[in-house]
């Protein structure tokens, strides 16, 4: 299968973009860009496999407006879908796959290893599933390194914060840094404004800053968000 040269530009620019993944901040801005560009989803699941093959833990990553329940039922390690996705992965021959309308794909060896599961919006499919499982293969070594590379998948803390920052806290500060109003971020994640507040105070305690400008400083300063 050939890539169109467009397709090659975005495959280019999403494998260079990648080598500034640093963060989890960084992860989630390269997810919702670079990889978007090629394979448009609404979550990516990021798991962690062990040696038996069984998911240790993982991650979601979404932009789009989707209830809390929904994203932790698919991702939960021990009883989400990701878990039973896995398992059917393996079971398939451990190759690029769509299964139940969810592109997935993983690298596993003796002492574990990835898997990663692309699901699209409600009530859309994916246009041209070969290309996309294709691309997705292409991509896998890119997602396996610097998914593995995080310190403690997407929830380790960065240097000069008290805790790690939640994958909600750095969904909302993304949104800000971009100019949103608390209003219009929860429109985007599907919360109340006032949901988003009290996410914002926790921000502001997490990285010891009093307002908005200087979380989105921070956050820079810390890599949660690209400069």
């Amino acid at each position: 299968m050939l890539l169109t040269g467009r397709e090659q530009e975005y495959l280019l620019h999403a494998i260079l973009g990648a080598h500034g993944i640093a963060a989890p901040g960084d992860f989630f801005l390269w997810s919702q860009g670079p990889l978007q560009a090629l394979l448009p989803h609404a979550v990516l699941v990021c798991a962690q496999l062990g040696a038996d093959g069984g998911v240790v833990r993982s991650a979601a990553w979404h932009s789009a407006v989707l209830a809390e329940a929904e994203v932790r039922d698919f991702s939960d390690p021990r009883h989400g879908q990701v878990a039973r996705l896995a398992q059917a992965w393996r079971a398939g021959g451990r190759r690029v796959a769509l299964i139940d309308g969810v592109l997935v794909h993983g690298s596993a060896g003796a002492g574990g290893g990835s898997f990663f599961a692309l699901l699209r919006a409600p009530c859309t499919s994916w246009p041209d599933p070969a290309r996309q499982a294709y691309v997705l293969e292409l991509l896998l070594p890119c997602l396996h390194l610097h998914w593995l590379a995080l310190p403690d998948g997407a929830q380790a803390a960065p240097a000069g914060a008290a805790r790690a920052a939640s994958a909600r806290e750095l969904e909302v500060l993304h949104w800000v840094s971009i100019g949103k109003s608390n209003e219009e971020v929860g429109q985007i994640l599907g919360i109340s404004g006032g949901t988003v507040k009290s996410h914002l105070q926790r921000i502001y305690k997490l990285l010891g800053v009093s307002n908005r400008t200087q979380a989105v400083s921070r956050g820079i300063a810390l890599r949660l968000l690209a400069a």
